[in-house]
């Protein structure tokens, strides 16, 4: 086979590649896609959180469920996103299945100092790699109002991410890192919170429930900030749930928007 035989193998199979693979991405429901990539960043902070509250003896209950739940939902949905036909999302997911894997066998574990630490550092590694995954198929989708699905279903895990930066001080973990990640996270789901309060394209239902997700938010956001006086580790647990599933309502219906829009 000569070298010119090459090249027209290789460009045809290039164009058959990009002919076949095109009407694939066009039939993804990206909208829900982009919804599960982004829960998936709240799984992973909220299934750390409940780790440690669990071992702080506070709602040992409702935390041993949200363990359990959560890992259930973060396979469920690592399942649905590995139906996206695009090598860069394959690896991708692949990457975060080895992580998820010690991250699942850990929270199984007896709670301990040692073990807090790695789940915490596991949980930073699944957050950053599922928030790579949303940005994959947000620029794959080319779609302006999945950015808005992307910046609602942050909020889910920064309210999540509150969660667990307060209890693990409040469980003994009062390094600097600890204090200024809460405080970040707290500073961005301020802002966010904005952007999506002046979003143009918001329904009366999706402003109702923000307007809900703003009260309850000015009546938290102060104490949160004080986590370094004595604190309420057992109100922060409920409201910032509380917060979550209004984002989750949210963000679902920015999803049924964009359907809407195709």
């Amino acid at each position: 086979m000569n070298t010119q035989q090459v090249r027209i193998i290789a460009l045809l199979t290039a164009f058959f590649s990009a002919f076949f693979v095109a009407p694939l991405l066009a039939a993804t429901d990206f909208p829900d896609l982009i919804n599960r990539a982004g829960m998936q960043r709240m799984l992973s902070q909220r299934i750390a959180k409940a780790y440690l509250y669990n071992g702080a003896n506070i709602s040992k209950k409702e935390t041993s469920y949200q363990i359990k739940i959560g890992l259930k939902q973060f396979e469920y949905n690592a399942i649905k996103l590995k139906t996206v036909e695009d090598s860069s999302v394959q690896e991708a997911l692949a990457a975060i299945e080895i992580t998820f894997a010690k991250f699942r066998d850990l929270v199984k574990q007896p709670y301990s100092k040692e073990n807090v630490s790695l789940v915490m550092e596991l949980s930073e590694t699944l957050l950053e790699s599922s928030h790579n995954v949303v940005l994959i198929l947000e620029e794959l989708s080319g779609a302006k109002v999945d950015r808005v699905i992307n910046i609602s279903g942050r909020q889910r895990m920064l309210a999540q991410r509150i969660s667990l930066y307060y209890i693990a001080y409040h469980a003994g973990f009062h390094d600097d890192k600890v204090v200024q990640q809460l405080k970040n996270a707290v500073s961005e789901f301020t802002y966010a919170l904005d952007l999506l309060r002046k979003e143009q394209r918001n329904t009366k239902k999706i402003n109702m429930l923000l307007a809900k997700t703003e009260r309850l938010w000015s009546g938290a956001a102060s104490y949160l900030l004080s986590v370094q006086s004595e604190g309420n580790p057992l109100l922060v647990f409920s409201t910032t749930d509380d917060i979550t599933n209004l984002a989750d309502k949210v963000t679902n219906l920015y999803v049924e928007l964009a359907a809407s829009h195709k």
